[in-house]
């Protein structure tokens, strides 16, 4: 997606870095709106394909919403939370959010504050976004209802879909700080065909005939190196054609896309290969017959200027070693 000189120069009022030292381990900001200045990202989750979950309205108690309070999009999900001093008062990020939102040609649907948001007793918009795990993950920061508490969502039209931001400030006067939940949908079709998990006589052929054979039914969430469960149909026939050819000894290799910093792709591939090391293991594998390696993003097989190129990008391949 292109970012027209409107949007730059919106975002220029909020950005201080690319990344600091504070964020957590493979965080960065959304390309499209940035953080307010000397945040620091405390959470963080990019899902290439998710239902975003958005109030419209004013809700006064998360048990008992009405259907036109929210809307449902589906698309490309990322989802930040950001902390600042409460030196940075609710008021001030929000103005600079909703400048630098306007400036990028999104338009506001829905705005609140305090106890316009919903009531004040704790189930209101505020537990439904946070507190409710609804809309931002359950492990993502926590915070009680404070009237100084703000609310915004905004659409934009791109040629290739609309894009959606969703911004909440809170007021933490307990922990003295003011955290920043941002969530940015790109809505676009779900892509199909991205898995082809290969049985055990494909995974053989490729071997025999290129050496290596890349898996894609391997499945990881974003910046995170424990297995899906639904990667079980391909550990097995992974595990199969190990079985079935004792003497076969395989490096495995993890790949990123390049999306995020070199050094944490490294460690993240690494981590994964040794994952699927150790799934191999349980399916009776020797582990003399299995090298794990990390490459990150060192040797793609489409470019990562899309997302269907960093998706085949993303993959674990199984080498002859």
């Amino acid at each position: 997606m292109k970012l027209t000189c409107g949007l730059l120069a919106a975002l220029a009022i909020l950005i201080a870095s690319p990344a600091i030292a504070a964020d957590i381990a493979g965080a960065q900001d959304h390309p499209l709106i940035t953080r307010f200045k000397g945040a620091e990202i405390t959470d963080y989750k990019v899902t290439d394909y998710d239902v975003s979950v958005m109030p419209v309205k004013a809700i006064a108690d998360e048990r008992d919403v009405q259907p036109d309070a929210i809307m449902t999009v589906e698309g490309k999900v990322t989802r930040i939370s950001y902390s600042l001093p409460s030196t940075k008062t609710s008021l001030e990020v929000m103005r600079n959010y909703e400048k630098a939102l306007s400036t990028g040609r999104f338009k506001t649907i829905f705005s609140c504050a305090g106890e316009a948001c919903g009531k004040t007793e704790g189930l209101s918009l505020g537990a439904y976004i946070v507190n409710g795990g609804k809309i931002s993950p359950p492990a993502f920061g926590r915070t009680s209802f404070n009237p100084g508490n703000r609310y915004l969502v905004a659409e934009r039209d791109d040629p290739s879909g609309k894009v959606y931001a969703l911004v909440y400030v809170m007021q933490d006067d307990s922990n003295d700080i003011t955290p920043v939940y941002l969530q940015v949908t790109e809505v676009q079709p779900m892509q199909t065909g991205q898995v082809d998990v290969l049985d055990a006589a494909a995974m053989k052929q490729g071997l025999e005939s290129e050496g290596k054979v890349a898996i894609y039914g391997v499945y990881f969430d974003t910046a995170k190196a424990e297995i899906k469960p639904d990667s079980k149909a391909a550990l097995e026939q992974m595990a199969k054609l190990l079985t079935d050819d004792p003497s076969l000894k395989v490096y495995i290799v993890g790949h990123t896309d390049n999306v995020g910093t070199l050094p944490v792709n490294i460690e993240l591939s690494q981590k994964r290969a040794e994952a699927v090391a150790k799934a191999l293991q349980g399916y009776k594998i020797d582990s003399g017959r299995l090298v794990a390696k990390g490459v990150a993003s060192l040797a793609p097989v489409a470019p990562n200027a899309t997302e269907a190129g960093r998706a085949r990008n993303r993959r674990v391949e199984l080498v002859v070693q």
